[in-house]
């Protein structure tokens, strides 16, 4: 049974860092291609940051890059995003997905495997 379980979450003051993550139990982990989405209220969802089954390539939105990095770690099953300088837009659920096949997407409909989400909200 697949399963994605993202934490980290939670309340920061603009300019703080956070750091979540996506435990995952998705068999042989180094077959996926992680990502991380965000859906803000009364927003679609949207995509900020993607990696490879290797990580040797990784996919930003332009409104993160240079503050996020997405990691993974292929002995612990787990990704990463660390956020730094967090601003009030960032705020949103934060959810995890999987894509079988080790190739990055932009697309959420390409992903197969979804977390449940972990709230990030950043006060100005």
């Amino acid at each position: 049974q697949v399963q994605l379980v993202e934490s980290g979450g939670g309340l920061v003051q603009a300019g703080a860092s956070l750091r979540l993550s996506c435990a995952a139990s998705v068999g042989t982990f180094s077959n996926y291609a992680f990502a991380w989405f965000r859906q803000a209220p009364g927003k679609e969802r949207e995509f900020v940051v993607a990696i490879s089954w290797s990580g040797g390539t990784t996919n930003y939105a332009d409104s993160v890059k240079g503050r996020f990095t997405i990691s993974r770690d292929n002995v612990k099953n787990t990704v990463y995003l660390q956020m730094n300088s967090l601003k009030p837009e960032d705020t949103a659920i934060y959810y995890c997905a999987a894509r079988y096949g080790g190739r990055t997407s932009m697309r959420d409909d390409e992903y197969n495997y979804w977390g449940q989400g972990t709230q990030v909200t950043v006060s100005s």
